[in-house]
């Protein structure tokens, strides 16, 4: 990595584990921070993996910043409506977390693991209220809203998604010394990044989104009558998104470019498989990467490699 072409890291970083004896508030941060990692095993297998090319003081960062962003996201779609709570009590619980993590931000301890992580992190990273905020605003539509229109999903996109990848460009520059041109590329490409993921991740739950919850977050697409043209638009949107985040990923430091690299890499590949799933088909059906594939474009990323494209094959499993 040239001196010129990328930041560098100006020294070493504190690490979260290796409690000292009589040191109570980093043996606790230290398993808050096991747990954050416990988390992402059990939930993501895409970002799991992107995770582990990581540098090895970064990645828990990454993944507390994952943890506290899964936490909403199963208050609002999955564990908390499986313990049968009503939609308010929901709505509660999730304001209740978003205090929690307004107060561990102020004061760097939550008695909640996953908060508790995710303030180290935020307050060592300058991952403040400007982030966080638009996050839980955008889990709270989630709440309330059925439907977007153009100007209100990308707010939500902004708020879901792309302020987590701003959240993790903040933990990747922790120590690195940016000019301002380049950061501005970064920041960009983060966003970008962020919402490409998003957009692949409206598609691959289509059908689940609008069957199971009601939701239909692109304006003017109703997922049982998706047409072949109306897919083709979307798929070439959040195309245009992961071409924009390539600059800004170049300029990533090493300890973090190999594992935005496969991440990008993964959802290119969960991009070519929804363009060769038939729409009526998509919409009843998850579209996943084959474990074999995953472990060609992680070591294509982990060795710097730009992996040639290989025929979409199965659309993926159906539910």
């Amino acid at each position: 990595m040239s001196a010129t072409a990328h930041p560098q890291r100006l020294g070493s970083r504190a690490r979260s584990g290796g409690a000292a004896p009589g040191d109570p508030l980093r043996k606790y941060t230290a398993a808050a921070t096991a747990s954050s990692a416990v988390v992402i095993r059990s939930y993501s297998t895409s970002f799991g993996l992107a995770c582990r090319l990581l540098g090895s003081s970064i990645r828990p960062d990454i993944e507390n910043i994952y943890a506290l962003v899964r936490l909403a996201d199963e208050i609002v779609d999955g564990a908390a409506a499986g313990a049968g709570m009503a939609p308010e009590a929901i709505r509660m619980q999730l304001d209740g977390l978003e205090r929690e993590t307004h107060a561990a931000l102020d004061c760097g301890y939550s008695t909640n693991l996953a908060v508790h992580a995710f303030a180290q992190t935020a307050r060592r990273a300058g991952i403040g209220r400007d982030l966080v905020d638009p996050f839980f605003d955008s889990m709270r539509r989630d709440c309330e809203v059925s439907s977007h229109s153009s100007e209100s999903l990308s707010e939500y996109i902004y708020g879901s998604a792309e302020v987590v990848g701003l959240m993790c460009l903040r933990a990747f520059l922790v120590g690195v010394e940016v000019p301002a041109a380049e950061r501005r590329v970064m920041v960009e490409s983060a966003r970008r990044l962020g919402a490409a993921f998003q957009k692949v991740n409206f598609l691959r739950d289509l059908g689940q989104d609008s069957a199971e919850l009601g939701r239909e977050y692109f304006p003017g697409v109703e997922a049982r009558h998706l047409t072949e043209l109306e897919k083709a638009r979307l798929v070439a949107d959040l195309r245009a998104d992961l071409d924009a985040a390539l600059p800004g990923l170049m300029l990533l430091p090493e300890t973090s470019r190999r594992a935005v690299a496969l991440a990008h890499a993964l959802f290119s590949e969960l991009g070519d498989r929804i363009a060769a799933c038939p729409a009526h088909v998509l919409v009843t059906t998850r579209i996943s990467v084959p474990t074999a594939v995953k472990v060609r474009l992680a070591a294509a990323a982990l060795f710097g490699l730009r992996p040639s494209r290989p025929s979409a094959g199965a659309p993926g499993r159906a539910r």
